[in-house]
């Protein structure tokens, strides 16, 4: 079942206090992998940008980690939202990628729509609150375009943190 596979690879969604929205995550993570025909979410990268062996779990776990300390500093954010926006901020991944000839590329479906768009519009038709779907639509640059809130700049600046040392270390 992909609900089980979802929680098991982000334990982090135990996390979220929340029950209704920890199971938006969940059913956002298993539109993601339905649609975009994915039955595990092991050997995905991260980003198709920078050679790396670091996968998409991974990576998402790093952000997570990464963004709730931040909050934990903080003490001004919701973390429930923070937790929730981290876990989903490249689920559009599993749109954008695709499969072919054993090696992970741009689908053409993302060739036209960017992770940022299509995972916010996951977690709206997940009916996941309006904060959360701004984080995941302005964690990259299509972000660049609008105000980001505070829980969207936590979430950009997180998510660049860990791509920019992976990029550093090539």
């Amino acid at each position: 079942m992909l609900e089980s596979k979802v929680i098991e690879a982000f334990p982090e969604i135990k996390e979220i206090k929340d029950e209704e929205l920890r199971k938006k995550v969940v059913k956002t993570w298993v539109m993601a992998m339905e649609r975009g025909g994915w039955n595990e979410l092991k050997g995905i990268p991260y980003t198709l940008v920078i050679e790396t062996k670091r996968e998409f779990v991974e990576h998402t776990r790093m952000v997570t980690k990464t963004a709730m300390g931040a909050a934990k500093a903080r003490g001004d954010l919701n973390m429930d939202y923070v937790i929730a926006a981290a876990l989903l901020h490249d689920v559009g991944k599993l749109l954008e990628f695709t499969v072919k000839d054993g090696k992970v590329v741009k689908s053409d479906y993302g060739k036209m729509i960017r992770h940022p768009v299509s995972g916010a519009i996951l977690a709206a038709e997940a009916g996941l609150p309006d904060e959360i779907v701004h984080a995941i639509v302005a964690h990259s640059k299509e972000g660049d375009a609008v105000k980001r809130t505070p829980l969207a700049v936590l979430i950009h600046h997180c998510d660049f943190i860990d791509f920019e040392i992976d990029k550093a270390r090539m």
